[in-house]
């Protein structure tokens, strides 16, 4: 996987190090530190790549926004350290408290870039372990749900498969449904039990997962309704809207680019321009439908 790394200024890092340290800034440490952090990322996405082929342009996309994000944070917070000296380095006699108020303030606000940042590592890690949370608008929704409920089925049957192993031999040793590692921590899990006969796969176990098998075939049931309606268009004046099933997205098509004051009001409802689709669009839910009511409410008013 091709890696993407961004520019860290490193005449702001030093800067930002004389700000806030008596050591010595070693030349090019901030890139090396940036690089080492994204370094790690592209390697989950390439873990993610190697189990799962279907995400693995997806999870190459989330480590290069990790890559530029990160690249961000990084830079910003240099020039936020610039903004006021450490006590350490200014002294308390007239230190500029007002100023590291602000400079706080900054740093705090920087800090949600590192947050994102964390988010997207948790969706590389949630696209690995298959637990990525999939949306109704997620134009893939029902793919990635038949993926989730193949999954879930065979999960099913090698639990029945190992208690049944399990009933016969009275040992998971050899079991061919799983693995060393795997038969490992069964047999301690089963050891720490508070059952006087307990099971590889308890009751529960099954149940739970039975419900969940169901509770996938009825959302792919209904998705696959909503796909399956052909696309709705209204006309308005300069502009129309559309729902796209196919793409789960509810699309606003203007006839010539919309006023600063439209776009405001569409970016403010969650609406954003797609190049491909030339229209504004958000996701076809629920929510969706009444963010476009707040919208033509406001367009009305313009």
């Amino acid at each position: 996987m091709e890696r993407k790394y961004y520019e860290i200024n490193e005449a702001a890092a030093r800067r930002a190090n004389e700000m806030i340290s008596f050591d010595d800034y070693r030349d090019g440490s901030a890139t090396a530190t940036y690089q080492r952090e994204v370094e790690q990322i592209y390697q989950l996405a390439e873990k993610v790549a190697e189990r799962r082929p279907d995400a693995a342009e997806k999870a190459e996309k989330l480590a290069d926004q990790y890559a530029k994000l990160l690249a961000d944070y990084y830079n910003t917070n240099f020039r936020i350290d610039q903004m006021c000296p450490s006590i350490m380095i200014a002294g308390p006699a007239n230190f500029p408290v007002r100023k590291k108020e602000k400079q706080n303030q900054a740093w705090d606000r920087n800090r949600e870039k590192y947050e994102r940042c964390k988010a997207i590592e948790n969706k590389l890690g949630n696209l690995l372990y298959g637990k990525e949370v999939i949306t109704a608008g997620d134009p893939e929704a029902v793919e990635k749900l038949k993926n989730k409920l193949a999954n879930l089925e065979k999960a099913q049957e090698t639990m029945k498969a190992v208690n049944a192993f399990y009933r016969k031999h009275k040992t998971l040793d050899g079991c061919p449904d799983l693995s060393w590692e795997k038969i490992e921590k069964l047999k301690a899990t089963m050891k720490d039990s508070w059952r006087a006969d307990p099971k590889p796969f308890e009751s529960w176990s099954l149940s739970n997962n039975s419900a969940e098998i169901r509770r996938v075939k009825e959302r792919i049931k209904k998705l696959e309704v909503v796909k399956s309606q052909p696309a709705d268009r209204k006309e308005y004046d300069g502009f129309s809207v559309e729902e796209d099933p196919e793409a789960m997205r509810i699309k606003l098509l203007f006839e010539d680019k919309p006023s600063a004051e439209i776009r405001d009001v569409l970016k403010k409802n969650g609406f954003r321009w797609s190049p491909r689709a030339n229209a504004w669009q958000t996701q076809l839910t629920n929510n969706g439908r009444y963010r476009l009511e707040r919208v033509l409410k406001e367009l009305e008013a313009c």
